[in-house]
């Protein structure tokens, strides 16, 4: 049996320490929003948060992360990167297909938790992991400008 704090609750699974995280989230839990790609931590789309740094939720065994702190997209929306991320997703209609948008707002958010204000080269090193079908990394780099900029005017008011 393990215990683990997913979205600030606590659930407790019994399954394998080496079933990947992603099943744990998707098929035990019933968190879906955290998408299955390449099962390689090639494409980014199974990004969730372990105590706030980006992992592949597909190559991340339950063993390693029990007791500690995991974030997913049904959770992000609560953290203040987090909502701006998604409102600018939403502000400059980001996602074609979307499948792959979860895991790109996750690896957005890490971004955002260590950089307050990153530059382009900084962006596209830190999204570099994580692969869009649909071509849209320049609106992507757009919308992490706008959470940017949009947080940074909340703080001044």
């Amino acid at each position: 049996m393990a215990r683990l704090q997913i979205n600030g609750a606590t659930h407790e699974v019994d399954v394998p320490d080496d079933m990947p995280l992603l099943w744990v989230l998707r098929d035990v839990i019933g968190l879906t929003g955290t998408k299955f790609g390449c099962g390689i931590a090639q494409c980014g789309a199974c990004t969730a948060h372990v105590d706030g740094k980006a992992v592949r939720t597909c190559v991340t065994r339950l063993g390693t992360v029990a007791d500690r702190v995991v974030m997913t997209i049904e959770g992000i929306g609560a953290t203040p990167h987090g909502r701006a991320l998604q409102n600018a997703w939403l502000m400059i209609q980001v996602p074609q297909c979307g499948y792959c948008q979860p895991g790109q707002i996750m690896s957005a958010a890490a971004l955002l938790s260590e950089i307050e204000s990153p530059s382009d080269a900084q962006i596209d090193a830190a999204m570099a992991g994580n692969i869009c079908r649909c071509c849209t990394y320049v609106r992507i780099r757009k919308a992490i400008k706008l959470a940017v900029s949009s947080q940074a005017t909340a703080k001044r008011t």
